[in-house]
């Protein structure tokens, strides 16, 4: 008789307690007075990308920094905020980043990467509320504009 060794530990899901700070994010402003928490002086220096993840009701259930790059740009892994997200059990997510310029006008690698992590989250019922562009005193808001997908 042939026997077999477990490869893999045994994953159980529970609820854990944390001291991460809920709130309802109903607005773009919700969502840009929450995040904007997560950057420091450093908002007008290099680019950082954040994820706000949310559950069924609009609730925050955590965040993670998926990146951090130069002045001009930030590379951005959709599998890795697939990751999170499947792992926080979310069913929502907004995005955000910042401009250390000031600007506010989305580029065309904000569009695209927009469009890549929402199709990719689809996959998992998950789906993208905003994208955030944030800059030191303002913000854009993707669906505000009407430019979510």
């Amino acid at each position: 008789m042939k026997t077999y060794k477990k490869v893999l530990p045994l994953i159980t899901l529970k609820k854990t307690k944390s001291d991460f700070h809920c709130a309802k994010i109903v607005t773009s402003a919700d969502a840009n007075e929450f995040i904007r928490n997560f950057y420091s002086d450093d908002i007008g220096i290099f680019e950082s990308f954040f994820i706000l993840l949310l559950n069924r009701n609009n609730t925050t259930i955590g965040y993670a920094k998926i990146s951090q790059g130069g002045i001009v740009g930030t590379v951005i892994d959709a599998t890795i905020i697939a990751k999170y997200c499947v792992e926080a059990l979310a069913k929502s997510v907004i995005l955000a980043h910042n401009h250390p310029s000031g600007g506010l006008v989305p580029s065309q690698q904000d569009k695209d990467i927009t469009r890549k992590i929402t199709d990719t989250l689809k996959i998992f019922d998950c789906t993208v509320l905003d994208h955030i562009i944030l800059t030191e005193d303002s913000f854009f808001s993707f669906a505000d504009d009407g430019m979510m997908y």
